[in-house]
């Protein structure tokens, strides 16, 4: 019996309605592996292949052989947006077999809720965080609700995979499952998975079972990429304004198009780069795709300039996590209507799959982080037989002309070569982040279980905590630590017969509907310095740390979480990034890939005219300045600049080593570090003894801890500050910094090691 035949007679129909006149591959390859095995499933295919109907038919075929007596399978969605959308598809595909769908979030209605506690079946769509909630507030329903739980599918399985959210989701799928005494196959869905055997792992972690991925035909795919370098050229004079082209969009146009003058006028500040997506985007329907929320507006604020400077109706919509549900869903609707030609400007909130239709292309400003947001963005466009298309656009401010070499490095531009190339060549995406010590989702899941439990010994709390998967490298020790630092701090309590209970100060922590999420909102911090309030700022960087703001750099002297105040004083210089900016950690293969490019003579078919000139003169630097061949460069007397090519933490874990173990011999002054990419610093020592005493050092043991600065207490999680410091210290130094591969990379670096080699 072939697939199609084994297909219930609704699932035959479905396909001959939509007129597909063959299965897809993924399709064939689910449904051999789900009808003829119990082992879980990884479906990792392009976007748009099919990947949730290949999961569901074999799935929906079981349950009308034998209909389960609760929720038979659960869907698991990282966005609220994702869900509503495969909530009508799904909707479509179960309504003629009777199979109920039902989904669960935030924004769905009581009365949709109450109607699948009181007839559990069929398939429940939901997010990590309503999850969580359910677990916590309808504990005494999880076994009727799920006695009968075949399936979990959880898409976009990449998201989770470099975490707390996914830890979170993991630990909520365990304590389902034992809850319940439900067993379920697990089914990964993902279009960027790098190593497949590690995602497989990720998987099954705590299942019992293994992971089988299908190995898929790979077809050529044809992209239409290109990528274009502007330099945001300030205004010679104010009160001018600046001037804008006009000219018809072509496909792939040079950036000279976006230098044109013209006699219309654009807002004062006009940004040729973003003169460049205002005029591909006319008529056209688009995405635009930034590396944060505040970027997010400022570019949304600005087309929208541009559009009143031209008397043109308003077509720019605005997506990010902290809109409200009403914004989000007018953009998705208006994306989604095939008669509107919108562009909308957004963070990740639409990288994941939730389909809005037929976009034309999707502009990218700047490099994004990951290879796998990269793919996951171009992945919006590109379907209903279109090519995948994106275009980069890369802003620089333009170098004085006595600028030193760091500088007149384009590092952006680098790095999206970098990124497109890792694919093209190796089909290299990154691989999941398994290794850090979550301390911040332990209490999260320590408090979560207690609320949710009621009285527990401390060691029935162990055994359910210390068990889950995720927490396999916590310690006993270290959970003792733990619930000391809760008892004392009032989040748990004990009472009179021994047992442990939430306490008053968790009470407010786990009665917050806020508490349901792992991750970090955005809150912000309101800066002084001394009785002067300088505004506000959003994940504020550690104590020692520099930030911008009310037009000066400043040194952060203390940061009071608790009532979100940043205290600081004024300094001289430039501020770096700090590392609360770098979000989802730029991986080490990212900036050795980007010394390549720097190092290679080689072209690269997508990049346009002012990028190819900007890339050359880039590589004219590096080899003149010898940073092809060196890691570290003079830049004139005592001053050097240290290029590691190491990603975020590993970069991170050098500069430490740097101040805290090498600075008294290297008579280290004034060192400024631009994360991941250089550190600058005056020296008193030569080159060849930087070397010297850097290998010396390397090779000695490296205790993490000793890479706390003194009285630093690093919080980054969402759940730290409620930590015992020792918890929070081990958990920077251990699971954070990366120095093996710091380790590993600088001993290499060393001149006479390379002579050696």
């Amino acid at each position: 019996m072939n697939t199609f035949d084994r297909y219930a007679p609704f699932i035959q129909d479905y396909i001959y309605q939509n007129g597909w006149e063959s299965l897809r591959a993924v399709q064939a390859a689910a449904a051999d592996v789900i009808f003829h095995t119990d082992e879980n499933l990884l479906l990792t295919a392009s976007t748009a292949s099919g990947k949730t109907e290949a999961a569901f038919f074999p799935i929906l075929t079981l349950f009308t052989e034998e209909m389960p007596a609760s929720v038979g399978a659960v869907y698991i969605g990282p966005l609220k947006a994702l869900i509503n959308d495969q909530f009508s598809r799904l909707n479509d595909l179960c309504r003629e077999a009777h199979i109920p769908v039902w989904h669960w979030h935030g924004d769905v209605s009581a009365s949709h809720k109450s109607k699948m506690m009181k007839h559990p079946s069929g398939i429940l769509q939901i997010t990590p965080e309503s999850l969580e909630a359910m677990l916590l507030h309808k504990h005494s329903a999880i076994s009727r609700l799920f006695s009968d739980l075949r399936f979990i599918v959880i898409d976009e399985l990449h998201s989770l995979m470099r975490g707390d959210r996914g830890g979170q989701t993991l630990c909520l799928i365990e304590r389902l499952c034992r809850l319940a005494g439900a067993n379920p196959r697990r089914i990964g869905l993902s279009a960027t998975i790098g190593d497949p055997r590690d995602a497989g792992a990720f998987l099954s972690a705590g299942t019992g079972r293994s992971t089988i991925v299908p190995k898929l035909p790979q077809g050529g795919v044809r992209w239409r990429l290109s990528m274009e370098h502007f330099y945001t050229f300030p205004p010679t004079n104010p009160g001018a304004p600046t001037k804008i082209h006009n000219q018809p969009a072509e496909e792939m146009p040079s950036a000279d198009d976006a230098l044109s003058p013209k006699t219309d006028t654009a807002p004062k500040e006009a940004d040729p780069g973003i003169g460049y997506i205002f005029e591909h985007t006319r008529g056209k329907k688009c995405l635009v795709f930034v590396n944060s929320r505040e970027e997010c507006e400022a570019v949304t604020t600005t087309l929208r300039q541009y559009c009143e400077a031209r008397n043109e109706p308003d077509r720019f919509l605005i997506h990010h996590g902290n809109l409200s549900e009403a914004y989000r869903e007018t953009a998705e609707a208006v994306m989604k209507d095939e008669e509107q030609f919108q562009t909308t400007v957004t963070t990740a909130t639409l990288e994941l799959g939730i389909d809005i239709g037929r976009l034309e292309r999707a502009f990218q400003i700047d490099a994004p982080f990951t290879v796998s947001s990269f793919l996951q963005r171009m992945g919006r466009t590109g379907r209903r037989e279109l090519p995948p298309e994106m275009w980069f656009v890369m802003r620089e401010e333009p170098p004085e002309a006595r600028s030193l070499l760091p500088v007149t490095i384009p590092w952006k531009l680098i790095q999206g070569i970098a990124l497109v190339q890792l694919y093209v060549e190796e089909r290299w995406v990154e691989p999941p982040r398994l290794d850090a010590l979550p301390y911040s989702l332990l209490y999260h899941q320590t408090m979560s279980v207690l609320a949710s439990c009621g009285e527990m010994t401390p060691a029935q709390l162990a055994s359910r905590i210390l068990t889950l998967h995720c927490f396999q490298r916590v310690s006993q020790e270290d959970f003792k630590i733990l619930l000391r630092h809760l008892l004392k701090t009032e989040h748990i309590q004990y009472t009179e017969a021994g047992g442990l209970i939430v306490g008053l100060a968790g009470e407010r922590i786990v009665n917050n509907y806020k508490f349901y999420a792992v991750f970090q909102e955005n809150e912000e911090y309101t800066v002084r310095a001394g009785s002067e309030e300088l505004g506000t700022i959003v994940k504020p960087p550690p104590v020692g740390e520099k930030i911008a703001i009310a037009g000066h750099v400043w040194l952060v002297d203390e940061v009071d979480h608790r009532r979100h105040m940043v205290y600081c004083e004024m300094i001289r210089g430039k501020v770096p990034a700090y590392f609360g900016e770098v979000a989802g950690d730029i991986h080490t293969r990212i900036l050795e890939r980007m010394l390549q490019v720097l190092c290679e003579d080689k072209s690269y078919p997508y990049l346009m005219k002012h990028a190819v000139a900007r890339l050359a003169t880039a590589r004219t630097s590096a080899k003149n300045s010898g940073l092809t061949d060196r890691k570290l460069i003079c830049l004139g007397g005592n001053m050097y600049c240290l290029f590691p090519w190491l990603g975020t933490y590993a970069f991170l874990a050098l500069e430490r080593f740097l101040k805290l173990r090498c600075g008294k011999r290297l008579g280290i002054k004034g060192l400024d570090s631009s994360r991941p990419y250089f550190i600058q610093f005056v020296m008193t020592v030569s080159e060849q003894e930087f070397w010297d005493i850097l290998t010396e050092e390397l090779q000695k043991p490296i205790d993490p801890m000793s890479l706390l600065y003194p009285g630093e207490v690093p919080i980054f999680d969402k759940y730290d500050e409620y930590l015992p410091e020792a918890l929070v210290k081990k958990g920077f130094a251990y699971g954070v910094l990366d120095i093996r591969g710091m380790r590993e990379k600088m001993l290499s670096a060393h001149p006479a090691s390379r002579t050696k080699t």
